[in-house]
């Protein structure tokens, strides 16, 4: 049976790369075509320094025997709101749950940290994520019968339960095992 552990990290760390190479690639094969010659591709829009408890943020591995297989991270919207960025699960691991779990664990940290409130985009080419959103509680903050292609970015909000004041520079918790469904606990 594999041994699942969520680890907060940063995203310089070497197992963290090649999940985040893999979403660069994924993007790319996704939105190329949609994105002009001096456009900053999404992978690199925004410093690492962002997703770090001292800016507000964070960044978390899901290690599965210490390999990373699903991912995700936030940074500071404003003083009550954490941003999600590159959530994500390996090709070859999906329709594990492994995504709803990072999830779950990026919102009880952002809670930690004092938000109240998660403010997250999706690509339009990008139905699973949408239905992932959708199914953990998050509204959506645009017209779903709109011209999704015109959008690009959809975004999403969800209030979180117990809003504390933001903690910039909150040490983050050490590594643990996912608090997620028993079923990510059992997976072979």
């Amino acid at each position: 049976m594999p041994s699942d552990l969520f680890a907060y990290t940063t995203l310089r760390d070497p197992r963290a790369q090649p999940l985040i190479e893999e979403l660069g690639q994924e993007y790319d094969s996704r939105y190329a075509e949609f994105r002009s010659a001096d456009e900053v591709p999404e992978m690199q829009r925004y410093p690492l320094e962002n997703f770090t408890p001292a800016q507000g943020g964070n960044f978390l591995l899901l290690l599965r025997d210490g390999v990373a297989v699903a991912g995700g991270a936030f940074q500071r919207h404003d003083a009550r709101t954490a941003e999600f960025k590159r959530i994500w699960t390996r090709r070859t691991l999906r329709r594990q749950g492994l995504a709803r779990a990072v999830l779950v664990e990026l919102e009880a940290q952002a809670m930690r940290q004092g938000y109240a409130r998660i403010y997250l985009t999706t690509g339009f080419r990008q139905p699973e994520a949408v239905g992932l959103y959708l199914g953990q509680g998050y509204r959506r903050l645009f017209d779903p019968s709109a011209d999704l292609e015109a959008l690009r970015k959809l975004p999403f909000e969800k209030h979180l339960r117990a809003p504390h004041p933001v903690r910039v520079g909150a040490v983050p918790p050490s590594p643990r095992a996912p608090s997620a469904p028993p079923a990510l606990h059992s997976m072979a």
